[in-house]
């Protein structure tokens, strides 16, 4: 299971309890939500990061990237993963 993956397992398991007890085989859900939200992440990053400026620096771009890669990590799980059950809970880091 990737890193997604395990956040997903993590959120479902403190935030959907009942949703997560559903879940006939979590190894293969876990498996394919992770690799769905790596996915979708990776290519959304490409797309915010656009394309390079011609007189662009390697901690620039460094940066440029890792900016995208965080935008789009936020935006894919705010997506992909289902809001709490019980909207109470206070929200631990998941990552």
């Amino acid at each position: 299971m990737n890193r997604y993956g395990a956040v997903a397992e993590k959120h479902y398991r403190h935030f959907l309890p009942t949703q997560y007890a559903l879940i006939t085989d979590p190894t293969v859900f876990f498996n394919d939500l992770g690799d769905q939200i790596s996915d979708q992440i990776d290519e959304m990053k490409w797309s915010l990061a656009g394309a390079d400026p011609a007189d662009e620096t390697f901690m620039n771009k460094l940066g440029r990237l890792n900016m995208a890669e965080l935008m789009a990590r936020e935006a894919v799980l705010a997506e992909l993963l289902p809001a709490p059950e019980n909207e109470d809970l206070d929200a631990p880091s998941l990552t």
